[in-house]
């Protein structure tokens, strides 16, 4: 199974053969196919760029290959490679300095086609998702956009389950609050 070779000081070294690496390789490409777009998306959310969510979720699979054998379980893959992602995030802004730009400038462009009222609608949810505070946003982002279950969430975020639950429904509540106000300052319509 493994080859065996002694280097001149006397110690062993342990290489896969190359049946192992082609077994290696066929599980890392069946994580790369069933998890890029989650991990895009997720990436995105993050950075609100395209070409740095590309990056991230590149370095995230560079990350991955290197430490694909400490993955045991393949049902925690997806939390596995969100956390690699958000580590890798993270480490953007250890090093570099990043010009601040004001948030309410910021348009994201979407390449679907919608009517003007959608467009507003979409823009005006988007800003007020970004405008809830991190703690509140990052889960419901997980839950949302990347389709995990509130336990998933909680260990991806080492965060207790109920502790998940409470700031997803403080999430919900805030961004129905704030979309309702802005309803009623437009229709003058009280809710």
């Amino acid at each position: 199974m493994f080859s065996i070779k002694k280097t001149a000081i006397g110690k062993k070294i342990v290489k896969p053969t190359v049946y192992e690496e082609v077994s290696r390789q066929k599980r890392f490409e069946t994580l790369v196919k069933a998890y890029s777009s989650d991990l895009y998306r997720f990436a995105y959310w993050l950075c609100s760029n395209h070409s740095i969510a590309d990056d991230l979720v590149q370095e995230t699979f560079l990350r991955a290959w290197k430490a694909l054998d400490k993955l045991e379980d393949e049902k925690k893959a997806k939390s596995w490679l969100i956390t690699i992602l958000r580590r890798e995030n993270a480490r953007r802004f250890e090093r570099k300095r990043f010009e601040l730009v004001d948030i309410e400038e910021v348009v994201v462009e979407d390449k679907i086609s919608l009517s003007p009222e959608q467009s507003l609608e979409q823009q005006q949810l988007h800003q007020a998702i970004l405008a809830l505070d991190v703690d509140y946003r990052e889960p419901l982002i997980l839950q949302t956009i990347g389709g995990f279950k509130t336990s998933e969430i909680a260990k991806t975020l080492n965060l207790n389950l109920n502790t998940v639950n409470t700031r997803l429904f403080r999430a919900r509540e805030q961004l129905r609050h704030k979309l309702c106000k802005e309803l009623e300052q437009v229709s003058g319509i009280s809710t």
